[in-house]
């Protein structure tokens, strides 16, 4: 929704002594059982409409997310966000008119069931967009609040006159009903907000939660625009806006002990935080920084803003319940932000698949998909082949394939080493394999070029040091040192990606290290995993 600032998380984070504050000089690692599933999983957003159609209409629907279930095992995911299914008049889904129905054009309940089923069959667990700030002006709900005396009225904010105040980000929010009232609404007209001053608002909100958990059987929502649903005197973040996702944080986890919930909180890292301390509102929330961060620096051949927003959110959120991607289905994809240079969506991908936190892709990006504003050409049919109609439908789609679909394809990357495709293949696998680049514990190292990155990571079980080159050209005059980390003695290093003979490390006596180079060269826009062993 609302794009975040980076700069102001950066100044805030300063300000409130989230970076260089004293740390232990021996901290632990960390320990595996000390985590909930969702920090063992590679997540992977699914728009349905997109992805797989099964019955030759040209929209994607639930069989065909079954169909593609092997393709996603095989990738290594087990976790699938569904952006919006229930019923909606709008073709992304975001503004619904029946919260305990699925939409028909992606299928039926009794689809949409078997799909979970399937899922869980694989290892693989489904969570579903949970659009609850705002309904559909076309839902029951609304159509009666417009009646006299309509029972559904409360449910929205509404006023006599035009109050002629704007919205969180400055649009206008008050628009003129066939009533002859004002309602809120800071989306779109179409999209009137709810009215959580209404208890009988929440009380619904949690059937509907309830519902999807235990009737339906899902795994978890990621909750659609969670800093506007309760204002007060602030429009965005609000005290009573945190008092009800407390409420029904603690809901859901009495109705699903083990479901995950991840808000979008499009605004900067600091803030972000204080939707999942101590987990009583979300599990997660999406790290909008270090998206940013890392297509910035790479752009840039500079790794100083990643550096510092890796600082930040090791500092932010020690448990590693930041949720990371690098676009979703609101940016122009990353293949068009990285100016269609493969090697540098390579190196993001590596980034986003060894840095600490939850990872995310949106469908696609695994074979370099592209697609810039509007947003219906950042949600184009999944590319599965290069015939006509992607592998995506045999009928006409309901959005034009990209034309570039005869090479970027999942067909013509399956098998080839140096794709794409096998690239995310390799970096989700060795992910899966390795519990420090899971759940390990992250210590950013200091680099002495601002080409090149690294971060150790350690889990009771190994430890991990990542080396990147976000530069096109090879660096040599570099050296990397470690002021806080949990190391001992001498190691061996082992290349966990490629061929590689990596110099020996030798830690201090403070459990760092002094000025370590891997390599002598580091190649450009490289990713060097390296396990350090006695």
């Amino acid at each position: 929704m609302k794009k975040f600032n980076l700069i102001t998380s950066l100044l805030l984070i300063i300000l409130t002594g989230c970076i260089g504050s004293p740390q232990p000089t021996n901290p632990s690692p960390q320990d595996s059982n000390n985590y909930p599933w969702w920090n063992e999983t590679v997540f992977y957003e699914i728009f349905v409409r997109s992805f797989r159609d099964s019955d030759g209409d040209g929209v994607g629907d639930f069989n065909g997310v079954t169909e593609k279930l092997d393709y996603l095992q095989e990738l290594g995911i087990k976790g699938v966000w569904l952006m919006p299914i229930n019923p909606s008049p709008s073709y992304h889904g975001y503004d619904v008119t029946d919260y305990y129905a699925v939409n028909p054009d992606y299928g039926t309940m009794e689809d949409f069931k078997h799909l979970l089923e399937e899922a869980h069959k694989r290892d693989i667990r489904i969570i579903i967009d949970l659009v609850i700030n705002h309904t559909s002006s076309k839902n029951p709900w609304f159509q009666n609040a417009l009646t006299p005396g309509g029972e559904y009225h409360d449910w929205y904010k509404w006023s006599e006159t035009d109050p002629d105040t704007p919205g969180p980000w400055g649009a206008k929010a008050w628009h003129l009903a066939s009533n002859g009232q004002y309602y809120y609404a800071i989306f779109w007209d179409q999209m009137p907000d709810l009215n959580y001053d209404n208890p009988a608002v929440r009380d619904e909100i949690k059937k509907v939660t309830s519902f999807w958990l235990k009737d339906v059987g899902i795994d978890g929502f990621r909750l659609d625009a969670a800093r506007y649903l309760v204002e007060d005197e602030k429009l965005a973040d609000s005290t009573v806006n945190h008092a009800f996702l407390q409420e029904w944080g603690t809901y859901y986890r009495e109705v699903s002990p083990s479901a995950f919930a991840v808000g979008e909180i499009w605004t900067e890292n600091y803030t972000v935080s204080t939707y999942i301390k101590n987990n009583n509102e979300f599990d997660s929330a999406f790290n909008f920084d270090l998206s940013g961060a890392i297509l910035k620096s790479i752009n840039e051949g500079n790794n100083s803003t990643l550096d510092f927003t890796l600082k930040g959110t090791t500092k932010l959120f020690p448990q590693q319940n930041n949720s990371n991607f690098l676009t979703n289905h609101d940016m122009p994809r990353v293949m068009d932000q990285l100016g269609n240079d493969e090697q540098r969506v390579k190196i993001a991908a590596g980034i986003l698949l060894t840095a600490p936190g939850i990872p995310f892709i949106y469908y696609g990006e695994e074979i370099g998909m592209s697609g810039t504003k509007p947003d219906e050409l950042i949600r184009t049919p999944m590319q599965w082949t290069g015939a006509t109609g992607a592998g995506f439908t045999a009928s006409a789609p309901w959005e034009a394939v990209n034309s570039d679909n005869v090479t970027v394809n999942v067909a013509a990357q399956s098998g080839d080493s140096s794709s794409l495709l096998e690239h995310y293949r390799a970096l989700i696998q060795l992910r899966n394999i390795h519990s420090a680049l899971r759940i390990g514990k992250t210590y950013v190292a200091e680099s002495n070029s601002n080409k090149v990155g690294a971060y150790l990571r350690a889990s009771t079980d190994e430890t991990i040091l990542v080396l990147f080159n976000i530069d096109d050209q090879p660096v040599s005059d570099y050296g990397i040192d470690l002021s806080n980390g949990p190391l001992s003695g001498d190691y061996k290093v082992l290349s966990l990606l490629g061929d590689l003979t990596i110099n020996p490390l030798q830690a201090n006596d403070s459990g760092e290290f002094d000025v370590y180079v891997p390599l002598e060269v580091i190649p450009a826009y490289s990713l060097i995993v390296m396990q350090l062993t006695k």
